[in-house]
């Protein structure tokens, strides 16, 4: 099934990329995660409906809309640009037109990343990509601020991870890499097409802050 027909299916609109005119560089266009990956990623990865998963730079809500339609866990998607919020809003109408079989479960929320209030339920974040390697980390320090209040244990799934991302997980946090989901149909032809996924146990609570420099 193509992307479109899949979102017929869903009866939203999430196809295609849009490059969308921001305040700040550090944000990148907007791009769903294919449907074929989304099949794969949850065909070795469980979510149960104690998570609640956060997409950072939901766009048009593409994640929600199939995690609900497939597992009915909560989620929010956080989104900067008031188009792409919009367009978000306007798929959630047309996907539950009552609003019932969704209320509780759907959120949107228009802010920048750095700004978003980490919720003590909030506990797998989804990225693809959406801003520059200083916004991620600033985005995982509060994360690991919230869980410093509300402990918990954290997974965050990266979808064609950046090495800068990667990095900053692997030496300056103390995250542990869990997993590498490769999507078949679209790894031999770019090894980028992949989710990479970190696990940060309920014991370790502590990210690796540089030490000041007192040059």
């Amino acid at each position: 099934m193509s992307e479109k027909e899949m979102d017929r299916m869903l009866r939203i609109k999430t196809a295609g990329t849009l490059e969308v005119l921001n305040q700040s560089v550090h944000y990148n266009r907007y791009e769903a995660t294919p449907y074929i990956a989304l099949d794969e990623l949850f065909k070795h990865y469980e979510i149960t409906k104690d998570n609640r998963i956060v997409d950072v730079g939901c766009g048009k809500g593409r994640l929600s809309f199939y995690i609900h339609n497939h597992f009915q866990v909560p989620t929010i998607g956080i989104e900067m640009s008031g188009k792409l919020y919009q367009d978000a809003l306007e798929n959630l109408q047309s996907y539950d037109k009552t609003g019932k079989k969704s209320k509780g479960l759907i959120t949107f929320e228009r802010c920048l990343a750095e700004d978003y209030k980490i919720d003590s339920r909030d506990d797998v974040f989804y990225f693809f990509n959406p801003f520059s390697e200083q916004i991620f980390m600033k985005f995982v320090e509060h994360i690991l601020d919230s869980v410093d209040e509300h402990k918990r244990s954290i997974d965050l799934i990266l979808y064609y991870p950046t090495s800068a991302y990667l990095l900053f997980l692997e030496t300056r946090t103390t995250f542990e890499f869990l997993r590498e989901i490769k999507v078949p149909e679209l790894y031999e032809q770019n090894e980028n097409e992949r989710f990479m996924i970190f696990h940060l146990p309920l014991m370790k609570l502590k990210i690796e802050r540089e030490e000041p420099n007192t040059n």
